[in-house]
């Protein structure tokens, strides 16, 4: 019974199904079927109408995943563009400052940089093959950064005025009081101006520029501004808090000045020394 089944229950079940259509094709004008059939409708209508929110929901999830993306694709192309326009103020200030000197000099991007010690120093992509030599004098369109201390043919190593073995001969305007800048490896916002005489007139907010005593660093550019002056006691000199013009932190491009020192000069104060 089973095999028989089998065989032909495919065709028994297609049979009764065409019997009922052909049924309910007779019966489609009957009262009876015509209420059954708009009920069902009806019954439908309320199911998709409940179930209508699913749809919606998926269209909702899949509109907020492109304004997602939209948005991280807007949010980027600002990013570069807001970059893009403070490096081309930054570039043009540094353009600006060339004509500002009397000596030549020589544009640099730092490109490697640690300033978490108390001895830092940088790295700038120019070096002997550019005209760069030690003792060269480093700047941005702020202030004095630092100066090259060694040098090869594509890179230079610059020490900062953040550094502790670093002195910059500078003077007080607009009262000329000269002293020496150096830090002191506390506070990476604060140099210290020593050797000023208590008799001169500084107060803060007062400029502090290179002295041009040195023959590194370009006489007259910005070295800070006084925060504080300390006169101690029993002592003939006061202690200056300087503010850094330059923001070495931040600073990505600097200027190398191309002036030799005077070798005439240098032996002659080499004797004085001895």
């Amino acid at each position: 019974m089973i095999k028989l089944w089998d065989k032909i229950g495919d065709w028994v079940i297609l049979f009764v199904l065409l019997l009922l259509a052909g049924v309910l094709l007779r019966l489609k004008n009957e009262p009876a079927v015509r209420g059954l059939r708009a009920q069902s409708l009806e019954f439908a209508a309320g199911i998709e109408g409940k179930l209508s929110w699913i749809g919606d929901y998926l269209r909702a999830v899949d509109e907020n995943s492109r304004l997602r993306t939209d948005n991280i694709r807007l949010s980027s192309q600002v990013a570069r563009s807001r970059e893009a326009e403070i490096e081309n103020r930054r570039l043009r200030r540094l353009l600006g400052l060339r004509d500002t000197l009397a000596a030549p000099t020589l544009a640099a991007d730092i490109v490697a940089k640690d300033l978490t010690r108390q001895r830092n120093l940088f790295t700038i992509n120019v070096g002997s093959l550019d005209g760069v030599e030690r003792d060269m004098a480093v700047i941005d369109e702020s202030g004095v950064v630092g100066k090259v201390v060694l040098v090869s043919e594509r890179y230079a190593r610059v020490m900062p005025f953040l550094n502790t073995d670093i002195r910059i001969p500078a003077k007080v305007q607009p009262s000329e009081a000269p002293g020496i800048v150096r830090w002191d490896g506390s506070r990476r916002d604060r140099l210290i101006m020593d050797h000023v005489v208590k008799t001169e007139s500084v107060s803060a907010g007062q400029l502090v520029v290179a002295s041009g005593f040195s023959q590194v660093y370009p006489p007259g550019y910005p070295v800070g501004r006084i925060d504080s002056v300390i006169a101690r006691p029993g002592r003939i000199e006061l202690v200056l808090h300087v503010t850094p013009e330059s923001n070495i932190e931040k600073t990505e491009h600097v200027f190398v000045v191309l002036a030799r020192p005077d070798d005439e000069r240098v032996e002659v104060e080499k004797e004085q020394i001895r």
